[in-house]
């Protein structure tokens, strides 16, 4: 149960950060608002010289209907900045955490290995939120924190690989095994993004929500509603 209410947060947090992801990358490097033609009346105004008693003075015309002015980019709803994700990453690090010293505790008084690999593998992606926490605070680079990540994609290929061994048909366990798989990608993909710069930050973010909805969300939620159990 402790699993499931770790993964629901999870869940939260990571459709939080995939949304930011595909915002920041929607207003990367375009400008908050272009120039546009004069707006009368929905209609496109110009002047032109014309001759009046031996001069020329301006004189404005309609021109026809002017186009749509351009929308601001950080209007769009979508856009979040960097300091309103910084809740959500702190109360689930937190849950994180709590959790992990939980299982770390009954570990150590049951001797039970099951619990503290549970509690190690919780700190990876508590830390995780907590250090995107952090940097928002430092504004730190993001360079040491994807080389976190590409420590956690690499321990996540064999954590999926043991927990398929022993799943032996418990459709929970099948379903985690699955999701290590995904998260290594994840985590790859941020590795790439932070540390090695790749201009992926769009692609990036649409994968972090489906990962939210079908790693963490739904199956948080479906462990907390028994229908599903190791």
């Amino acid at each position: 149960m402790l699993i499931g209410l770790v993964l629901l947060y999870v869940g939260a947090a990571l459709l939080v950060n995939g949304i930011w992801l595909v915002g920041q990358a929607r207003t990367s490097g375009r400008p908050a608002a272009e120039q546009v033609p004069e707006v009368t009346s929905g209609l496109l105004r110009e002047e032109v010289l014309v001759s009046s008693g031996g001069g020329r003075q301006a004189v404005a015309h309609d021109r026809g209907p002017a186009p749509p002015a351009p929308l601001d980019p950080e209007s769009h709803f979508s856009f979040l900045q960097g300091r309103e994700i910084v809740v959500i990453n702190i109360f689930t690090g937190g849950v994180g955490v709590v959790a992990a010293v939980l299982l770390a505790v009954l570990g150590g008084i049951n001797n039970d290995r099951a619990d503290i690999a549970n509690s190690a593998f919780i700190l990876l992606f508590a830390f995780t939120y907590l250090w995107i926490a952090a940097n928002q605070f430092l504004k730190a680079g993001d360079h040491a924190f994807g080389w976190f990540c590409f420590f956690i994609a690499v321990t996540a290929v064999p954590t999926g690989i043991y927990t398929l061994r022993d799943a032996h048909g418990n459709p929970a366990a099948i379903w985690l095994s699955v999701d290590w798989f995904v998260w290594a990608v994840l985590w790859f993909l941020f590795f790439l993004m932070l540390t090695l710069e790749r201009p992926i930050a769009r692609i990036v973010g649409w994968v972090t929500i489906a990962v939210a909805v079908g790693t963490a969300w739904a199956f948080g939620y479906a462990i907390l509603q028994g229908a599903v159990a190791f």
